[in-house]
């Protein structure tokens, strides 16, 4: 029942709105345009403009990343390289094959540190502890404006 009340008022109020925007002046007030004030430093001569900077395209600088030696090309060992870095962490023993307990280290040690009671089961409270924690994004400060 409150539903359908609280839906007839919205839509009340959604079709008076309508109105008062329908009947109010459509051309509003004049705004003035903006006009350009040229810079200045402190001797009041005009300032030149910064230095364009030469932009490169995200694909631009990725291809660079790949392109070690530089050349314009990108081969195939310089596009494993970064592949065969991420192997070689992880081939603990060096003998160039990646065995299941090489690739699951992480995920093994990270249970064993989890397992407090050393019973090969996870409770609900130690699985807890395997939560990743997140850094969390501090918004910027706000600099307040001087007055003046």
């Amino acid at each position: 029942m409150w539903r359908y009340l609280a839906i007839g008022a919205a839509g009340i109020m959604l079709a008076g709105g309508g109105v008062l925007l329908w009947r109010s002046d459509a051309a509003g007030p004049e705004i003035p345009a903006p006009t350009q004030v040229a810079a200045s430093d402190a001797d009041g001569s005009a300032l030149s403009p910064p230095p364009a900077a030469s932009e490169k395209t995200r694909e631009e600088k990725r291809f660079g990343r790949y392109d070690k030696d530089k050349d314009g090309k990108i081969t195939r060992d310089e596009y494993m390289a970064s592949r065969r870095k991420a192997y070689a962490k992880l081939d603990a023993n060096g003998d160039g094959r990646l065995s299941f307990d090489e690739w699951s280290a992480k995920t093994s040690e990270r249970f064993a540190k989890a397992d407090a009671d050393r019973s090969n089961i996870l409770t609900p409270a130690e699985f807890a502890t395997t939560k990743v924690q997140r850094k969390t994004v501090r918004p910027a400060p706000c600099i307040p404006e001087a007055d003046g």
